[in-house]
């Protein structure tokens, strides 16, 4: 008697996740942030490269990029809500983005209509950084980038605090020797 041994294979750790055409960046960097190795990671940013990926990846990791605005919390709330929610900016992402964690999804359903991303709002970008746009006062410069936020998918906004903050790496994993092995072309320092 003779016995067959199978061998089973994992074929999802072999094929990458296809996104929709245009993914989010928060999709992306999901993705590349869930996988095993950092050739996986590599893979998926080259499979989904964007402009405003790098844009975001240098913003984060360029040393000599140095972001215009306040550190921390983005305190804000709009007219309307300032009698009937006390908190800042940061604080309702963060309450949106604890939301669809708990219900296992990147959508708020019917609220999720009209929201931005950060592929269509890149471009603006570079009035945030020293040397982007050195005319623009603090006060006009921090409700460019508000009304920005305000605009964006939750899981956008929360990835442009973080950039701004220079802490994307705290939420994904995916480190700067990884965006430069899936970016050659993106040249580092120089930029302030």
């Amino acid at each position: 008697m003779t016995t067959t041994k199978t061998k089973k294979t994992n074929s999802a750790s072999t094929t990458i996740q296809e996104l929709p055409t245009n993914p989010f960046a928060f999709e992306v960097l999901n993705l590349a942030s869930k996988q095993r190795t950092n050739a996986k990671k590599i893979e998926v940013l080259k499979k989904y490269e964007d402009p405003s990926l790098k844009t975001i990846f240098i913003w984060n990791f360029d040393d000599s990029i140095i972001s215009l605005l306040p550190k921390g919390d983005v305190p804000y709330a709009s007219a309307g809500e300032q009698t009937s929610y006390s908190g800042t900016l940061s604080g309702k992402i963060e309450d949106a983005v604890s939301k669809m964690e708990e219900l296992d999804s990147n959508s708020l359903g019917s609220m999720d209509q009209g929201f931005s991303s950060i592929r269509k709002e890149h471009h603006m970008f570079y009035n945030f950084v020293k040397g982007g746009n050195d005319t623009l006062s603090s006060i006009r410069r921090e409700t460019m980038f508000i009304n920005i936020l305000q605009g964006l998918h939750p899981l956008e906004a929360e990835i442009l605090c973080l950039v701004k903050d220079k802490n994307l790496q705290t939420k994904y994993k995916i480190t700067k020797e990884v965006v430069s092995e899936a970016y050659p072309d993106i040249q580092w320092g120089g930029r302030a």
